[in-house]
């Protein structure tokens, strides 16, 4: 089993540790079985756990874990393991399931099986071992597995016999005993001798292999994280209360540090002994206080009895809680919402079973890194149109009524702007000028964009590289005579180009509140293109047309005109404009 030496002192010490120091009222801490997953791996594979170094190796895990929960606590790093996507846990967690489920069979067919957390060395092991099969084991552990899973299904399924589904562990506690009191069957392994008594103090040793232990108690703390301060954040909700994640980091560290001298391993917070706490009524850290004292009364008195447990009762009541963990649901649901998450729950999943768990972890976290490099590098950008009768632009794809205007393009960037995303972005804005010209409807007929205005309200933040990026794109634009708009930028953004001088060079007038501004403006100025242009006749090209009309911009700017008066594209002269809308006016020029 795993680490069965610390069960009990997990269940012990930690816990009043927890009441200190956590803020979760509802959440249960002490042993979990990926937790005991990890830790007999790992071990498991520098010494055998029945030697006594096993134990010590445990507790200076233990102690590791506790110390980097306490860092992360202390210097509120929480926010990290939050690149760790559900998919990724989903699939990691089913595949160490089934890798648990396997583990156990030794004890159903009554022969050693070899110690791995990859799926194949153990199917290989059961394989070659056939030969030594026992039925008593297999039979006893059968009844109880199929005992165990009738009364959860029951617990279920139906509200009033929840209570079932947690007397299960206890009735096949019950029956194992009972069965091994009466009948003394050789060929079915017992639990042995357990030590009665409290925990003694001790401080951890045996630090020579600690290096082997690090990524073991990197994935340990990541996972006791995911769980544990998932679960706590849950019921916090439910029951009406704020929980700090840090405070939660710590207070599980806290547990682990201490409990390491008191020969606990690793605990983190459990999602089923939680939920019973919740639904039972839990409201402070008493609950866990009574379960300590509880556990206590168990260390003192009750160790005799446990000596008689048939190992394949215990191995039943794993398999039986390990078979909720393979959640090959969620890659059902997957698969036709969202195939990139089906791709990491899958990727996950194969490579935590056939390469084991450290490796399957890195190789998950690594590719939700790789997606979300490759979602900020290349950031939802969209096309804005006006909704008729609003003055509301929102993006024509989702929206395919909503029109645009002839010689203005509107561009909204869904993300911040920093180095990484910079060329992805330029290259959109020019690709956009081709795509939209095509699809304008609305306002005098020009041949082709004069206007880009961007609609900065969801950038949050940009960078020395993204304010270059612009300056380099208004170069481009102006050799081109096309004008840049920036609308509704935020205030830290609006400090950035302005101290890096990008607001002057654009110019103060072409940064603006609202989108609808932007379009007055640019709608007042494509008429007077067009105006001119029909004005100059046949004496001079467009082109000069164009450029006469940039050089003189700033100067010709006047009132707003009518919105109704420049769609429909009747000949008003800027001179004759009336200002009726004082939102209309730049950003930065806003008059009191």
């Amino acid at each position: 089993m795993y680490c069965g030496f610390g069960h009990a002192d997990s269940g012990f010490v930690p816990i009043f540790i927890y009441a200190i120091f956590g803020s979760s009222r509802q959440i249960s801490i002490g042993p979990a079985a990926l937790t005991s997953l990890l830790v007999s791996n790992v071990l498991g594979k520098i010494v055998d756990s029945s030697d006594a170094l096993y134990t010590e190796l445990a507790i200076v895990l233990t102690l590791m874990v506790g110390i980097l929960e306490c860092i992360m606590g202390i210097l509120r790093l929480g926010w990290l393991i939050r690149f760790i996507s559900h998919s990724v846990i989903s699939g990691f967690t089913t595949a160490s399931a089934i890798v648990i489920g396997l583990s156990q069979a030794k004890y159903f067919l009554g022969y050693e099986i070899d110690r791995s957390s990859e799926i194949v060395p153990i199917i290989k092991s059961i394989i070659s071992g056939a030969d030594k099969f026992s039925w008593p084991p297999f039979v006893m552990g059968s009844i109880i597995l199929a005992i165990l899973q009738t009364m959860k299904h029951l617990g279920k399924s139906r509200k009033h016999l929840k209570f079932l589904r947690a007397m299960g562990p206890l009735t096949a506690v019950i029956l194992g005993t009972s069965s091994a009191k009466i009948y003394h069957p050789s060929s079915i392994t017992l639990v042995g001798d357990i030590p009665q008594g409290l925990p003694s103090f001790s401080i951890p040793k045996c630090f020579k292999h600690a290096k082997s232990l690090i990524p073991t108690t990197l994935v340990i703390t990541g996972v006791a994280i995911l769980e544990s301060v998932g679960i706590a954040k849950a019921l916090a909700a439910k029951n009406g209360y704020e929980l700090d994640s840090n405070q939660e980091l710590f207070g599980l560290g806290a547990a682990n540090v201490l409990g390491s001298f008191f020969s606990a391993y690793p605990t983190t917070g459990s999602f089923s002994r939680s939920a019973v706490n919740h639904e039972n009524g839990a409201k402070t850290g008493l609950a866990g206080v009574i379960t300590g004292i509880v556990m206590c009364c168990a260390l003192l008195f009750l160790t005799p009895v446990f000596e008689y447990i048939p190992l394949c009762a215990l191995a039943a009541i794993v398999i039986s809680a390990v078979i909720s963990l393979v959640d090959y649901e969620e890659a059902i649901f997957l698969w036709p919402v969202s195939k990139k998450d089906f791709l990491l729950w899958t990727i996950t999943a194969i490579t935590t079973l056939f390469f084991g768990i450290e490796i399957g972890v890195l190789i998950g976290v690594g590719f939700s890194l790789a997606f979300v490099i490759h979602e900020s590098a290349n950031p939802h950008i969209a096309v804005l149109g006006r909704l008729p009768g609003t003055t509301v632009y929102r993006n024509i794809q989702q929206y395919p009524e909503a029109y645009t205007y002839n010689g203005i393009v509107i561009v909204r960037i869904d993300s911040p702007i920093y180095f990484a995303n910079t060329s992805y972005i330029k290259d959109r804005l020019r690709e956009y000028e081709i795509v939209v010209d095509k699809l304008t409807r609305r306002g005098p007929q020009v041949g082709r964009i004069y206007f880009v205005v961007l609609e900065m309200s969801p950038v949050t933040y940009i960078d020395t590289s993204a304010v270059q990026a612009l300056k380099e794109l208004h170069h481009e634009y102006k050799s081109r005579h096309i004008q840049i708009a920036i609308s509704n930028p935020n205030r830290n953004v609006l400090l950035m180009l302005s101290k890096s001088g990008l607001v002057e060079l654009i110019g103060k007038e072409w940064y603006f509140v609202r989108v609808h501004d932007a379009v007055q403006v640019c709608l007042q100025h494509v008429e007077s293109i067009k105006e001119d242009h029909m004005a100059s006749g046949s004496d001079s090209s467009p082109e000069e047309t164009e450029s006469s009309f940039f050089k003189s911009l700033l100067k010709q700017r006047g009132e707003d005109s009518s919105v109704a008066q420049l769609e429909s594209g009747t000949n008003n002269k800027p001179s004759d404009l009336k200002h009726s809308d004082p939102l209309s006016e730049p950003l930065l020029f806003q008059k009191s």
